[in-house]
């Protein structure tokens, strides 16, 4: 009999990736959506939808029950809200209500797919964020995030597991995008003139650890997910280009300036639904020192091995971009 794996946030960019891996694994997909959310892009697969209420525990309970989940995948969450107190609802406030209802019934492994901002950047070139690194977010995404885990490692029947992964790119990508976009045109931008040690991690690389993790004996531990290297500020520039075939007029903006710009978007979206692409929540994580972290615990305990550098993630990302008409 197939195994049966919930997936919320089926309908975004890491979300797409996990339903095509969990298929390729031979897993029944039951994916989360919301009913105004778009899924044209899932219509290759064969797969059940779901319509969760994350503000109804029993509700929730009643779905896994009823549905027989041995899994659960919580990719859920919000990427870009007003306050702090929007972010804690969807990412922190749902995560738990969800855990709550899985306490007590079939499920087998609860795997929250938290972020490396979470733990927040180091504040020097030297070192790499560890799994034992103190928890210093400087955004109130990763605040919400670690406010997630909170709540979840405190609930100690739940068979838990939480996956950070640093930032995340390859295709269906839409925030990394803005870059590669950027770079098609010719331009080349980055904010103010400083030293930065930066980590990535290739989507594909992402879910296929976060998958094998589902059948891992593992339970109550977190894992930080790059590709286990260290990248200078420009290494996301320089891979592309070639790629791109194009030369591009580098620049430099002055820190100041993209701080007021910063502010000066936030107050023209105070009264707006709609949250700007750049603002000073955006723009702290943009200009943290040092992204890098220590993988060792995920190869060690999980198995994980990055199939993907920087260069090769690329590659693919790039030829899909192009091949999609997104380049």
């Amino acid at each position: 009999m197939q195994k049966k794996v919930l997936i919320t946030g089926a309908s975004g960019f890491v979300g797409f990736h996990l339903i095509e891996q969990a298929l390729a694994k031979g897993y029944s997909v039951f994916a989360a959506v919301r009913r105004s959310s778009s899924v044209d892009h899932l219509k290759a697969f064969n797969i059940n939808y779901v319509y969760l209420n994350f503000s109804d525990v029993d509700a929730l309970n009643k779905d896994i029950v009823a549905n027989g989940y041995d899994f659960i995948i919580h990719a859920s969450g919000t990427t870009k809200a007003k306050r702090l107190e929007d972010y804690n609802l969807v990412n922190a406030d749902y995560s738990r209500n969800l855990a709550l209802a899985a306490v007590g019934t079939q499920v087998k492994k609860f795997v929250f797919v938290s972020s490396l901002a979470a733990i927040g950047p180091l504040t020097s070139l030297d070192g790499r964020i560890s799994a034992t690194s103190k928890a210093q977010p400087v955004t109130s995404y990763g605040a919400s995030k670690l406010q997630a885990e909170i709540y979840l490692k405190e609930i100690h029947a739940l068979p838990l597991l939480v996956i950070r992964p640093t930032a995340v790119y390859g295709p269906r990508e839409k925030d990394i995008f803005i870059l590669f976009n950027s770079l098609n045109k010719g331009l080349e931008p980055y904010i103010g003139q400083f030293d930065q040690r930066l980590s990535f991690v290739y989507v594909k690389d992402l879910a296929a650890l976060i998958l094998s993790a589902l059948e891992s004996t593992l339970i109550h531990q977190s894992y930080n997910i790059s590709d286990g290297r260290s990248y200078d500020r420009f290494a996301l520039a320089d891979y592309t280009k070639p790629l791109l075939s194009k030369k591009t007029f580098k620049f430099h903006i002055p820190l100041p300036l993209v701080k007021g710009l910063a502010s000066l978007l936030d107050l023209l979206y105070s009264r707006s639904t709609a949250t700007p692409a750049l603002n000073k929540e955006k723009l702290a994580e943009l200009t943290a020192i040092n992204w890098t972290c220590d993988i060792d615990k995920a190869k060690m305990e999980l198995g994980y091995v990055p199939r993907y550098n920087l260069e090769q993630g690329l590659a693919e990302t790039i030829s899909w971009y192009k091949e999609n008409n997104w380049l």
